[in-house]
C-alpha cells in the first residue's frame, strides 16, 4: 500500500512539474514586438545611438561601422528625424584637448553617416569633451565608456524638419560650481 501512495505522488509531482512548462509546436507566430518601427525607442534597441573610440583617436572601428551602418539605414528610411552627434571623450589630459578630440570623433561620425547617404543638413554635431561622462572612476574600463560618440534624434516622426543648418562645434554650458 505504502509503494502505492509513494507513486501516485510521484505522479502528481511529475505531472504538475510537466504543466508549468511550455509546450510549442513551431506553427505559432513569434511574439509580435511592442516597439513601434520608426519610433525613438526603435533607435535606440534596435539599433544603437553610440560607438566608442580607442585611446586618443577619432579613427571609427568596425564595431562602430557597423553600427553607424545600421543608424545611417534607419536615418534614412525615417526621414523625419534629424540628430545631433555628441563627441566624448575620458578625463584624461587637458580640457581644450578633450574638446578637440570630442569634436573631432563627432565630425567622423557625422561624416560616415553622410557618406551613407543620411542628408548633411540633418545631422549636426556638438563636442562636450570630458564634461559628460558617463563613468567617473580612475580605471581603464571607465574610461574606455567615455571615449564615444552618441546620435541624440532631435526631430519627432511627422514633425517637419527644421530649415538646413550647416555643422556647428559648440561649447557645454558652464558648470555650477560645487559646493
Amino acid at each position: 500500500m505504502g509503494r502505492i501512495v509513494r507513486l501516485c505522488a510521484v505522479m502528481v509531482v511529475v505531472l504538475t512539474i510537466a504543466a508549468c512548462g511550455s509546450f510549442r509546436t513551431g506553427d505559432e507566430a513569434p511574439p509580435a514586438t511592442t516597439i513601434p518601427p520608426g519610433s525613438a525607442q526603435d533607435f535606440y534597441v534596435n539599433v544603437g545611438d553610440r560607438v566608442f573610440f580607442n585611446d586618443n583617436v577619432a579613427d571609427l572601428t568596425t564595431t562602430s561601422n557597423e553600427t553607424l551602418s545600421r543608424q545611417a539605414a534607419w536615418l534614412i528610411r525615417f526621414a523625419n528625424y534629424t540628430v545631433t552627434i555628441e563627441g566624448h571623450s575620458d578625463e584624461k589630459g587637458d580640457k581644450a584637448k578633450n574638446m578637440a578630440l570630442g569634436n573631432r570623433r563627432a565630425q567622423a561620425v557625422r561624416n560616415y553617416l553622410v557618406d551613407k547617404g543620411v542628408p548633411a543638413q540633418r545631422v549636426k554635431f556638438v563636442s562636450y569633451g570630458r564634461e559628460r561622462r558617463v563613468s567617473t572612476c580612475n580605471d581603464l574600463s571607465c574610461w574606455a565608456q567615455n571615449r564615444r560618440a552618441v546620435t541624440v534624434l532631435d526631430g519627432e516622426p511627422g514633425a517637419t524638419p527644421t530649415a538646413a543648418q550647416p555643422p556647428v562645434h559648440m561649447t557645454p554650458p558652464p558648470r555650477a560650481p560645487r559646493g
